[in-house]
């Protein structure tokens, strides 16, 4: 049985995240009725490299799934983008080896998120960044941001943290942490070994109350110690995310469905 690979971009505003719901429409419940109806309605499971939530966007999402037949991947493609909405789209297909685990192979990911900074909301990019009012200290930004970078304990900046792969280890290590001006705001840049659940929006929201309220940076410390959610201010909303990149060991980086670097 071959097995495929698939990178994935999607507009999550309309679905409730990526993984499947009992109740919701999801981005992993429109793949795997695609591919099902690709393989003559047989149920085939499709494995992401991780969940988004609701309203998270993403530009190469890395999936995977084990078919009972051969393909020719650009008919696959091509196939699978028929079926599916058009807020989901197929940019690649590739036949993988069996050792190939889209969530397991994984070494690393990296996420955007994107503040609109001017007075007057953007109505075309309202369902694609988080609109902030209050002025941003940048250089207060910047150095806050800088507390981030390395390797921690993120339990005060994840949701469940007593559940799921949080709770059997808390500690990851952030690569980077760049801030990027845009024509209208700005871009937080984050690349990492890999982030708990709600971990990126939890920071940024932590960023933009200290940037805007002139807090000390010694609370975010503090907050790091605690390793209490509830001592680290509320989380950014999920609309200015995106998961833009997935990196494997053994193969060539993905962002935006082309090979990389």
């Amino acid at each position: 049985m071959p097995r495929y690979k698939l990178i994935i971009s999607y507009d999550g505003t309309h679905y409730s995240g990526w993984q499947i719901q009992p109740n919701a429409p999801s981005i992993q419940q429109h793949i795997q009725e695609a591919v099902s109806k690709c393989h003559g309605g047989n149920q085939l499971a499709v494995k992401g490299s991780g969940r988004t939530d609701a309203g998270v966007h993403a530009i190469a999402q890395v999936a995977h799934f084990d078919s009972d037949r051969q393909h020719d991947t650009q008919r696959l493609q091509f196939m699978l983008n028929g079926i599916l909405p058009r807020d989901i789209r197929v940019k690649q297909v590739e036949e993988v080896s069996k050792q190939f685990h889209s969530q397991y192979s994984a070494v690393g990911k990296e996420y955007h998120y994107h503040l609109h900074l001017d007075k007057v909301s953007d109505p075309f990019q309202r369902l694609y960044c988080w609109h902030v009012i209050r002025p941003l200290d940048l250089p207060l930004l910047r150095e806050a941001a800088s507390l981030f970078i390395g390797t921690h304990d993120f339990t005060s900046f994840t949701n469940e943290s007593s559940s799921g792969t949080a709770a059997r280890n808390p500690v990851r290590t952030l690569y980077r942490l760049d801030i990027i001006p845009t024509d209208c705001g700005l871009r937080l840049e984050f690349e990492g070994n890999g982030f708990l659940y709600r971990m990126v929006r939890n920071i940024v929201g932590c960023l933009v109350h200290t940037a805007s309220t002139r807090r000390s940076l010694e609370e975010i410390v503090k907050a790091f110690e605690a390793k209490d959610r509830q001592q680290a201010p509320r989380g950014a909303p999920p609309q200015g995310l995106f998961l833009v990149r997935v990196r494997y060991n053994d193969e060539q980086d993905h962002e935006q469905g082309t090979n990389t670097e």
